[in-house]
């Protein structure tokens, strides 16, 4: 598994990724993504979703934070990003620092 890395999206916004060496995996919606999700987790230690998919898998996304791995990663597509990966990096570092140091201010 070292060093294997996967994305999950549409075939568009993947090709990109499929086109240096990432193992790229098609999916339409966020049921079909979680399913894809399951199925590979135990093989590879990185796997960007692109974030329109992601944010409708928050829940199952959440599950895999107190694995080391597979790290979960949310990437725009290619349409651009929702702010979900944003939201999700900014959520993350604030409970593990206590502060958003993204936009530099204390949680209240």
């Amino acid at each position: 598994m070292k060093g294997k890395m996967a994305i999950i999206g549409s075939d568009d916004s993947v090709f990109a990724f499929k086109a240096v060496g990432v193992d790229a995996y098609s999916a339409f919606s966020p049921e079909s993504a979680e399913s894809l999700l399951k199925k590979i987790a135990k093989e590879y230690q990185i796997i960007f979703i692109t974030d329109v998919l992601a944010k409708g898998m928050d829940e199952i996304i959440k599950r895999y934070l107190n694995s080391a791995y597979p790290v979960i990663i949310s990437v725009p597509s290619k349409n651009g990003s929702n702010g979900y990966g944003m939201e999700s990096i900014k959520a993350t570092m604030e409970k593990a620092l206590g502060v958003d140091i993204l936009f530099n201010k204390d949680n209240e």
